[in-house]
């Protein structure tokens, strides 16, 4: 496959090797032709926008700039992070909203699991993950609250 746009039931896009990536939805795996990042700033096209404008607005929204949650999609709250530095060959993307609960491994290593039960391993310290967990969460909640501000003004 090679076009892939992030839906509902994207969990996670993993890198399979430096060219593709597989993408865990709740109910099968796809391989996809594309780099995680590519897959990212493809589905943010798909939606209106592009990864560069989705992360000058989380780096506006956060008064961050290091490995910036994404709103890929606004109306269905759909958020991703990185677990790494965006450009690096061994980044994953974690859907926020699809997450249950989350583990340590060890120090390297947490374990995610997903609303539906799939269990991933990602190489990310726990607290570096919870931390990026809360910073996608902050992301969610600002942008929530700035549309339900507006569409009481409509």
């Amino acid at each position: 496959m090679k076009d892939y746009e992030i839906n509902d039931e994207t969990l996670a896009i993993i890198p399979d090797d430096i060219w593709n990536s597989i993408v865990v939805e709740d109910n099968c795996n796809y391989e996809v032709e594309r780099k995680p990042l590519d897959i990212i700033d493809y589905s943010c096209k798909y939606f209106g926008s592009s990864y560069p404008g989705r992360k000058e607005g989380s780096k506006d929204i956060l008064n961050s700039s290091y490995k910036l949650p994404i709103l890929v999609e606004d109306t269905r709250n759909l958020v991703f992070f990185p677990t790494t530095s965006p450009i690096d060959n061994d980044c994953s993307w974690i859907s926020l909203k699809n997450i249950k609960e989350y583990r340590r491994l060890n120090n390297l290593q947490t374990e995610v699991e997903f609303k539906n039960g799939k269990i991933i391993t990602v190489d990310i310290s726990y607290n570096s993950f919870n931390n990026q967990v809360m910073r996608a969460s902050r992301l969610e909640s600002i942008t929530r609250n700035r549309r339900e501000k507006a569409e009481k003004l409509n």
